[in-house]
């Protein structure tokens, strides 16, 4: 597709405090009609008793392609939580955000596919993505999750046996990593990064030999690839080591997405039914520790790691601030990053990013049917376990206060 013409990217506030509870900073971009809908759709997102009924009855009308439930759905969660249709819709969102010293980590929607065509336009998809994105200053990074790429099964399938696997897998397992290696040799040659996301621990391990594989080939002189680590598991802190270990050993530069997890009940769920140790953290407290010192980690080995702390937490967002600062590093440095969904958290993200930090938001994309999974997860899980759009709602209110509507 035609992109836009590539700009120079906006020069960082360095004068600038950072104060996370700012909502003027936080807000800015958004008009009083906008705030006003945004402060009603998280009224609406803060009840939890309301929002699973109704996440359920979405799910059910969105398969039963009952009449319009997409136009519902794209003129509330969808306009708030995705930046579009396609790239070209996407195009003033990323626009507004670069304005405002933010990049975008774009990330095409697509989840739990299950054919070979399925697979191919997934990584065609990527590759679109990444053509916009070398010819935007705005859109550096592009994020794709593996299972779009690949059967969930086949992963599940090399995972458990590993060796002596039969032909029509291992022929099957080849065309994933063409697959595979075609976005990352288009981001390579592009000037643009991928970052692989992390899933269930029952397939995590082949995705994270796929990561290695890709780091090794091309992380040679730049961060090409991120694998994600997932630091509410208690052993992901010694991993994200042991895959510094070895990239030194094999001569390639690290790529680190440091998250807390978004499967924490279905993952205790399975190891309760199946009867072996959760691989969570025992408690929320040690996911915090275990995250926080996966960003000193990266931060003390910044020159050999390129990292991104993918983090609604404000805590983690002022650690690394601080250890920045402490540390004497640029806060510009393209080794260190802060990263945010799409509509939420703009507290952290804006005011970052106007203190002079290099900050992204993960912008998802894709048809309405194709991203709706991932709006109830927002909707669902941020409702009813992390509390964040209780957060939300009230520094929304605060700004709808400040500004007298």
């Amino acid at each position: 597709m035609k992109s836009l013409k590539k700009k120079t990217k906006p020069q960082p506030n360095n004068n600038s405090s950072l104060d996370f509870s700012n909502t003027e900073i936080a807000f800015a971009y958004k008009s009083d009609k906008e705030l006003k809908k945004a402060a009603w759709l998280f009224s609406l997102m803060n009840k939890s008793w309301l929002v699973n009924p109704l996440s359920d009855m979405g799910m059910l009308a969105m398969k039963l392609r009952l009449p319009f439930t997409q136009s519902i759905v794209r003129e509330t969660m969808f306009e708030q939580f995705v930046g579009g249709r396609t790239l070209l819709e996407c195009t003033p969102n990323i626009e507004k955000l670069y304005e405002h010293k933010i990049v975008t980590v774009l990330d095409y929607g697509a989840e739990a596919k299950e054919t070979e065509q399925d697979f191919n336009k997934t990584m065609n998809e990527n590759i679109r993505a990444i053509e916009y994105a070398a010819a935007n200053a705005s859109t550096p990074v592009i994020s794709t999750k593996i299972t779009g790429l690949a059967r969930f099964e086949l992963l599940e399938e090399i995972q458990k046996k590993r060796t002596g696997l039969p032909k029509r897998v291992v022929f099957e397992y080849r065309n994933v990593l063409k697959r595979i290696d075609a976005v990352c040799h288009a981001a390579a040659k592009n000037g643009v990064a991928v970052m692989i996301d992390a899933e269930e621990t029952w397939i995590q391990d082949i995705i994270d030999h796929l990561a290695d594989l890709m780091m090794k080939r091309y992380n040679k002189e730049r961060v090409v690839v991120y694998n994600t680590f997932q630091m509410y598991r208690h052993d992901r802190l010694q991993f994200l080591m042991n895959s510094f270990n070895l990239a030194e050993k094999e001569g390639y530069l690290l790529g680190a997405k440091l998250v807390r997890g978004a499967y924490m009940e279905k993952e205790n769920k399975r190891a309760e039914a199946m009867g072996y140790p959760t691989p969570i953290q025992e408690n929320k407290q040690a996911t915090d520790d275990a995250y926080d010192m996966g960003l000193r980690f990266c931060i003390d080995n910044y020159k050999k790691i390129g990292s991104w702390a993918a983090t609604h937490n404000a805590n983690s967002c002022q650690l690394q601030a601080e250890l920045i600062e402490e540390k004497g590093i640029p806060k510009n440095h393209p080794h260190l990053n802060f990263c945010q969904l799409y509509g939420m958290s703009d507290n952290l993200t804006f005011n970052l990013a106007d203190a002079g930090y290099n900050v992204g938001k993960y912008v998802v994309y894709g048809k309405v049917r194709e991203v709706f999974p991932y709006l109830v997860r927002r909707a669902k899980e941020n409702s009813a376990v992390s509390g964040d759009m209780s957060r939300e709602y009230e520094l929304i209110l605060r700004e709808k206060s400040r500004r007298g509507i």
